[in-house]
């Protein structure tokens, strides 16, 4: 990587002597007249080497090698300009050394490429059309596969963003460590081989409105976008360099990147699977009750959940008066000092959904109340911003739950930065196109594709929450959106995958309790899939065909497999297994799982010394397995 310093900063990145990304000239431009980056006069340089092992929590491993070069390039202009080299890729960021507070008016950064290269983009997803309306949004969309130079000149797209270089090496842009800050989108206005930084202005005007009532929406910016305090660190920029598609579904510079874990005490903090019911719409058959947002409901949802050794129910949206944006006006047809007692009877913990602006008005007290009453959590939902006043709420929400022992699932947010590993307690993140798309649309959204594209690019970020679990299983043609009867698009075992492939330590199972029991052979084994693990492989895969990822908790060993809409073989080596002998539960696409997406077939198998295996993928399939060491006799 070369650096240059003269009017403005700029570097070059390259890989086997290949140049693969150069930058604009990355900079800062703040309210006192001064800037970070132009014109700027060198006072000195370090550079270290660091090579150590960093703990990871409520990961996808439990131990991370973490080394780099780092080279500090110190301003009298009152910062420092970081750089970091991995072997995976490179980071970049300003630290302030001010002693006073300051506004940031403008941040530069530009990723330019050599040739017109194609990139998975994923677009804000919105009706409005100018760039300052674009920043109230989901963070979830599938990937449109482009040219950079035919990007649609007046539409954001949020980060990661993978851009496909010649011979099938990948750059992927991305961020880490936002605190105080607002997140980075990419754009291209000027229809060239550059892709722009772009980010919210801080709000001016806000109103309480949208989903619900739930939502805080910015009616007017500020000319600038953020209040920053004396010695900021500000966010690392990211570019992550894969020779192989596979290495990008199994990279870590997002978690090495952000700041190490601020909590003493972790032992509280308690992974596990959730029995969900908004996605089924409370489907139970067969009770002398309406099913519904009621107490018999999810003593019903308990039961289930204890029977199938589930850690959680969740209450979703509904248990809260509607409209009125108040965590504490409990409807009357719950009682939950009732359902958390009920629920401790069977070692079964709630976990409450929480609209933004209801959640963020009584933030402490809320927290206490529920944390006394023996909730264990909150899925915060309908942010749908990542500006600085919406990014500091992330990190006062995190904190605030912590306290009283409360884990968090920011669902509606942006995409995650390494608030996971400051605060081990955010459990999961959604910013992804999950299933709950499912209910409202057909097969106009291909959501085969995106699940094998989303590994290798949503996933580099962080957890997600995509909440799979589906019984009920359709074929591309055969798919339609129900909403009180919601099916998937794809196989049975793409379902049973999707557990091992798609990192989320607080995972759903989407579908109703109904479903499952009369699915009891595939409820147990999702059942039994741990949600963090002690070490995670990515076998082979490429970006929209087909992934294969193994991961180790303890002594056993679960592989998922996923393929688009092309039904595939996979050869796969096993030899991460070592020595021993080992036996293997398997799920695979039945013989006319092509025809009806929910054939399957279990068996047994013997794994061969040799570890070679062979698995076959129906169209929209997927391949799982639970792989275990054959007693001793």
């Amino acid at each position: 990587m070369d650096v240059s310093i003269a009017d403005s900063i700029r570097f070059q990145l390259a890989h086997d002597e290949e140049i693969v990304l150069n930058s604009g000239a990355i900079a800062m431009k703040l309210g006192n007249g001064k800037t970070f980056g132009i014109k700027s006069h060198l006072k000195q340089s370090k550079t270290i080497i660091v090579k150590q092992e960093i703990p990871a929590y409520f990961y996808k491993r439990n131990r991370i090698n973490d080394e780099y070069a780092e080279l500090t390039l110190e301003f009298k202009e009152d910062y420092k300009l970081i750089f970091r080299l991995y072997n995976e890729g490179m980071a970049y960021r300003f630290v302030s050394t001010a002693k006073q507070d300051f506004i940031v008016n403008e941040e530069l950064a530009a990723f330019q490429f050599q040739k017109d290269y194609k990139a998975y983009i994923p677009y804000v997803k919105t009706k409005e059309k100018t760039i300052e309306g674009q920043y109230f949004n989901s963070f979830e969309n599938t990937y449109t596969y482009s040219p950079l130079s035919k990007m649609d000149k007046l539409k954001l797209a949020f980060s990661p963003l993978v851009v496909e270089l010649d011979q099938g090496k990948k750059v992927c842009l991305a961020e880490a460590d936002l605190q105080s800050y607002p997140g980075m989108f990419l754009f291209n206005p000027t229809g060239r081989t550059v892709l722009e930084a772009n980010f919210a202005p801080y709000p001016k005007s806000i109103v309480q409105g949208g989903h619900n009532q739930l939502q805080q929406i910015v009616t007017a910016r500020q000319p600038y976008l953020a209040k920053s305090k004396a010695k900021t660190k500000f966010p690392w920029r990211i570019a992550i360099v894969s020779t192989g598609d596979k290495a990008l579904a199994d990279n870590d510079m997002v978690y090495k990147l952000a700041e190490p874990n601020r909590l003493k005490d972790i032992s509280w903090i308690k992974p596990g699977k959730v029995a969900w019911e908004w996605w089924n719409n409370w489907g139970l058959s067969k009770v002398d009750f309406v099913s519904g947002v009621n107490t018999e409901t999810y003593k019903a949802y308990i039961d289930f959940a204890a029977k199938n050794k589930i850690e959680y129910v969740i209450l979703d949206e509904g248990w809260a008066v509607n409209l009125k944006a108040s965590l504490f006006d409990v409807v009357p047809e719950i009682n939950l000092k009732e359902l958390v007692a009920y629920g401790k009877t069977k070692n079964i913990d709630i976990i409450l959904w929480a609209g933004y602006y209801a959640f963020a008005r009584d933030l402490e007290e809320a927290c206490k109340h529920y944390s006394e009453l023996g909730i264990k959590g909150f899925k915060i939902d309908f942010m749908d911003r990542d500006d600085q006043e919406m990014v500091d709420f992330h990190y006062r929400a995190a904190e605030t739950a912590a306290k009283y022992k409360l884990m968090v699932d920011f669902h509606g947010t942006y995409k995650p930065t390494g608030l996971n590993r400051t605060f081990p307690n955010v459990i999961n993140y959604e910013a992804v196109n999950g299933l709950e798309q499912m209910k409202w649309t057909g097969p106009e959204m291909d959501m085969v594709t995106y699940d094998v594209t989303m590994p290798f690019i949503r996933m580099i970020a962080g957890p997600v929450d995509y909440t799979q679990g589906a019984m009920r299983n359709a074929t591309k043609s055969s798919h339609r959106g129900i909403n009180d009867e919601p099916m998937s698009q794809g196989t049975r075992c793409r379902q049973l995958a999707e557990y091992v492939v798609f990192e989320s330590p607080l995972n759903m199972l989407c579908d109703s309790p109904d479903n499952y029991a009369k699915e009891q052979e595939c409820t147990d084994f999702i059942s039994a899939i741990p949600t963090v693990w002690d070490r995670t492989i990515v076998l082979n895969g490429e970006i929209g065909q087909y992934i294969t990822t193994a991961r180790q908790k303890g002594n056993t060993w679960y592989l998922g497999a996923l393929t688009n809409w092309e039904a595939r073989k996979l050869d796969l080596d096993l030899s991460f297994l070592g020595s021993g002998d080992y036996a293997a539960e398997i799920y695979q696409d039945g013989i006319n799982a092509n025809k009806i997406a929910s054939d399957y077939k279990k068996q047994r198998m013997e794994i061969p010394s040799d570890r070679k295996l062979s698995i076959n993928m129906a169209q929209g399939g997927g391949f799982a397995m639970k792989i275990f060491k054959k007693q001793t006799p």
